[in-house]
Formats: structure tokens, C-alpha cells, sequence
């Protein structure tokens, strides 16, 4: 399985510091937000991963990751979205070649979690088609990200974007796995009303054909939303860091 993280659009909810570098590359306590999926995706054992990037500071990553020798992956590359305000599904799209028609496993390059995907990657290289989301329990402002709604043994019922009134309180995270058919998949999507295309969407698809699974994790947190959010994610590392929970920086994961 190959790794692919977003790391694309403007950032704009963290001006001003993204007038001067990509959001993805802001602090988390002792490290680069973009550090954390990177981490996680080789500690599953990927190790061939493509950043999906946009924006004016494209070339900050490469002068930051190099060729990624120093997290132990094998090949990174970089793909650049040209709308960076196309959407999750539109930056997936510039993964195709990359994936050589095998399956992938996607992270939103802002998830900040501690969750091992190890044994999550194995069972989905075992099965090899459908797709598969991850999502946690909020106590509240589940409304703010798409909503997963399960039934008692733990299958898919609806995936809502941002619903008014959501129907649980289970957050979908920026943590996916999808099969070869994901690209033409996309290609089936249109534009929300909101002008891009959607990964509920994407994930709705999956869901239709029944081929849809869901894994819950217990920490996340979307560090890229808001001032807030990136204070709290920083705060908490610290704190699993110093209670021994999360390796520091300079130790092997």
C-alpha cells in the first residue's frame, strides 16, 4: 500500500502566519504539523508516499522533507494542485499515477492523532476493495465535519457533510483507505454547492455499493481549523510526550 497526504490549500483561517509558509508546516510542539501523518503512515509500514500540496510556498516542503530519508520512507514525491480550493476528492485525483492502480491509504496532511494503523492496513491489503473511513466520538461541534451515522454492529448507516442536524456524534477524521476504484469513482463526482468536490461524496459512493467499512479512533484533532485548535493540538502533545504516551521528536516510533 502506498501513502498519499493533502497538504494543499491557502490556510486562511491561520492568517497571518500562512502569508508565510503553508499551514501544513506550522509548529505542533516539537514538530511540523505534516510530521504526524508522515510518522503514522511509516509506522504501518508504508513507506512510498506522495504530498499533495498547493499555494505559494510548494517549495517550502521540499526544503523541509527533502527526499524523506530521515522518517525511513523509501520514495516521496510532490504533486501540485493547481485549484486549491477544489476540494479533498479534486487533490486525490493527482494521485492516480501515483497509485499504480493499487490501494491507498490517505491522510489529511492537518490530522494531528496517535492512532497505530498497522493492523488497520493489513486487514485492508487482505481484503483489496472498498474503502474504509475512521471516525471518533466528539462531545461536541460534530456538526463542523462529516458525520458518520452507525448501527448497532458498527455498519455505516449515512455519511452527512457538515448536516445541520447530525444524526450522531461521530466525526469522520482526514484518515481514509481506498481501492483501485477510488479515481474512477471521482470522476463520477460533482461539485457541491460549495464548489468542491466532496469526500463524503466520495465516501457516499462506496457506501452505495455496500463496500464502505468504519474504524473509531480515541485522538484526533483537525490542528489546521483555527488558532484554537492548533493551541490545543500543541498542548496535548506536550502533555502525551511528557506521560510517555508519544515518542519525542528525536525517538524511534
Amino acid at each position: 500500500m502506498k501513502g498519499v497526504i493533502l497538504a494543499g490549500g491557502l490556510g486562511t483561517r491561520l492568517y497571518p502566519l500562512t502569508h508565510v509558509t503553508n499551514k501544513h508546516l506550522l509548529p505542533v510542539y516539537d514538530r511540523p504539523m505534516i510530521y504526524f501523518p508522515i510518522q503514522a503512515l511509516v509506522k504501518a509500514g508504508i513507506k512510498d508516499l506522495l504530498i499533495v500540496t498547493s499555494g505559494p510556498h510548494v517549495g517550502h516542503f521540499l526544503g523541509m522533507l527533502k527526499n524523506g530519508d530521515q522518517f525511513g520512507l523509501e520514495h516521496l514525491e510532490y504533486a501540485h494542485q493547481e485549484k486549491p480550493d477544489g476540494g479533498i476528492s479534486d487533490a486525490l485525483s493527482l494521485a492516480e499515477s501515483f497509485a499504480d492502480e493499487g490501494p491507498i491509504c490517505v491522510i489529511l496532511g492537518d490530522n494531528i492523532f496517535g492512532f497505530d494503523l498497522s493492523e488497520s492496513v493489513k486487514e485492508f491489503e487482505q481484503e483489496a476493495k472498498g474503502a474504509r473511513v475512521f471516525g471518533i466520538e466528539m462531545e461536541k461541534n460534530v456538526s463542523q465535519y462529516g458525520v458518520i451515522e452507525l448501527d448497532n454492529e458498527g455498519n455505516i448507516i449515512t455519511i452527512e457533510e457538515k448536516p445541520e442536524h447530525p444524526k450522531s456524534n461521530i466525526a469522520q477524521t482526514g484518515i481514509y483507505m481506498y481501492d483501485n476504484t477510488v479515481f474512477d469513482r471521482i470522476r463520477k463526482l460533482s461539485p457541491s454547492a460549495r464548489g468542491e468536490l466532496e469526500v463524503s461524496d466520495l465516501n457516499n459512493l462506496y457506501l452505495k455499493d455496500n463496500v464502505l467499512k468504519c474504524g473509531l479512533i480515541d485522538w484526533w484533532i483537525d490542528a489546521g481549523t483555527s488558532f484554537d485548535e492548533l493551541l490545543r493540538a500543541g498542548n496535548q502533545v506536550a502533555e502525551k510526550i511528557k506521560v510517555g504516551t508519544l515518542p519525542r521528536l528525536e525517538e524511534k516510533e
